[in-house]
């Protein structure tokens, strides 16, 4: 247990970096996430910073562009209108890691209220929900494989 402790402090260390990133991405299968990102692709897209479209579809504003968002705080993306929810999630502190990606996405609304602690704030993704943790995990791992690249 204590090893755990110990490597969650040094993860939020390196909460900016890719070596948090591929850290955390080590426990799901990329290429396994590449077709669960299918079902994202309607809202979402993966997008570099020079502009080349690596998932999804080109001029995407119905969900954030998700590249690169391990180790950052949810509703951090710049030109982005956010829930109340996300907003909420933003001004808690909380940082995208796998863990709370796999519960955030399987559980939107949940997650949101478990952790800002207001039973008022949604969820607001369309999809709202995937179903499976392993495909969740899958998800996380090829989302940060992209921002590797």
């Amino acid at each position: 247990m204590k090893s755990k402790f110990v490597l969650a402090a040094a993860a939020t260390l390196l909460s900016g970096s890719m070596a948090y990133a591929d850290a955390h991405a080590a426990s799901g299968d990329a290429a396994a996430g590449e077709a669960v990102f299918r079902q994202c692709a309607a809202c979402h897209n993966v997008v570099n910073e020079a502009g080349d479209v690596l998932a999804g579809r080109p001029n995407m504003r119905t969900g954030p562009n998700l590249y690169g968002v391990a180790g950052k705080p949810y509703g951090d993306i710049e030109d982005f209108r956010w829930s109340p929810g996300l907003q909420a999630l933003n001004e808690a502190g909380v940082i995208i890691t796998e863990e709370t990606f796999v519960a955030y996405i399987q559980d939107p609304t949940g997650f949101i209220r478990e952790a800002t602690g207001d039973n008022s704030l949604r969820g607001a993704m369309a999809a709202q929900r995937m179903r499976s943790e392993e495909d969740a995990v899958n998800l996380y791992a090829y989302i940060v494989s992209l921002a590797a690249e």
